[in-house]
Formats: C-alpha cells, sequence, structure tokens
C-alpha cells in the first residue's frame, strides 16, 4: 500500500489507470483515506482552536471517508452527466481515494496548505484518468462539483 501511495502521490498517471481498473484496490483506497485523515488530525489537534486530539481523530475519520465517498459520487455525476466522461462509482472512489496520498503531509503543522494544493492537483488527474477525458474537463468536473458541494453543505443545515 505504501508503493500505490507513492506513486498516486508522484501523481503516476499509468498508476492511476491501473487503479482505475483494479476492483480489488477500493479497499487499500479507503484505508488509505483514513490513515491521512489520522494523520490530518494530528494537523487539527495542533492548529488553532484546539479541539482535543480525540475530536480531532474522530472528527477527520469520519469526515475524510464521509467526504470521500460524497465527492466521488459528485465528481462521477458531475463528469459524466455534464462533461462526457466513462465511469463508474467504484472507478472514482479508487482514483480519488489514492489522490489522497499528498494529505499524509498535513500532520506537520503549516504544511496543510501545501497537501491541499498537492492532493488538488492530483485530485484532477484522478478525475482526468477515471473518467477518460481531457484536463480541462477534469477541471470543470472539480469545480462544478465542488460548487455543488457548498451548496448541499449550506441547505443541509438549513432543513
Amino acid at each position: 500500500m505504501i508503493e500505490n501511495a507513492i506513486r498516486a502521490a508522484r501523481l503516476d498517471v499509468d498508476f492511476y489507470n491501473a487503479v482505475e481498473q483494479d476492483e480489488t484496490l477500493t479497499g487499500q483506497a479507503a484505508l488509505l483515506v483514513a490513515i491521512v485523515s489520522v494523520l490530518s488530525a494530528f494537523g487539527l489537534w495542533w492548529g488553532p482552536g484546539d479541539i482535543g486530539f480525540f475530536g480531532a481523530l474522530i472528527w477527520a475519520v469520519i469526515g475524510g471517508l464521509v467526504g470521500w465517498v460524497v465527492w466521488s459520487a459528485i465528481a462521477m455525476w458531475v463528469g459524466t452527466q455534464f462533461f462526457g466522461g466513462t465511469t463508474n462509482l467504484g472507478e472514482m472512489l479508487r482514483v480519488i481515494g489514492f489522490a489522497q496520498a499528498p494529505r499524509a503531509l498535513a500532520f506537520i503543522p503549516f504544511f496543510g496548505w501545501i497537501a491541499s494544493i498537492w492532493t488538488l492537483i492530483a485530485v484532477v488527474i484522478a478525475i482526468r484518468e477515471g473518467h477518460d477525458f481531457t484536463t480541462g474537463k477534469a477541471i470543470g468536473t472539480a469545480i462544478v462539483g465542488w460548487l455543488i458541494a457548498l451548496l448541499v453543505s449550506a441547505i443541509l443545515p438549513v432543513i
């Protein structure tokens, strides 16, 4: 798994294409998301607002896994409906799960922004390879998906 995470973090396009097709790697992608969520909890714990170690750990793992599934579903839907991509939820879960590998840097205080930018680049590559379309369409999918996620997160508390 460590080798796969390194290949994902290196933005290895061949790796993302292989992961897209390998259904046996879905569990490994989920485990990677949980691990980087735990590591990012350390960054939260030491960050502003000190919510405590266990609060940060629980929030990060649950939020990381739920966010991974929701983001994968949104990226699948937006890419197929608006940009002509071809994928399914399993493929998006795997490629976007492994694209979270750079988030491992988030455990280092004040390096979260580097991890965020690196992860964003990895996610665009993951979406592109998962949908088998252009980088422009992958960026479009990411932007439209992000706007939908913002809208849903604004509406849910009202409901």
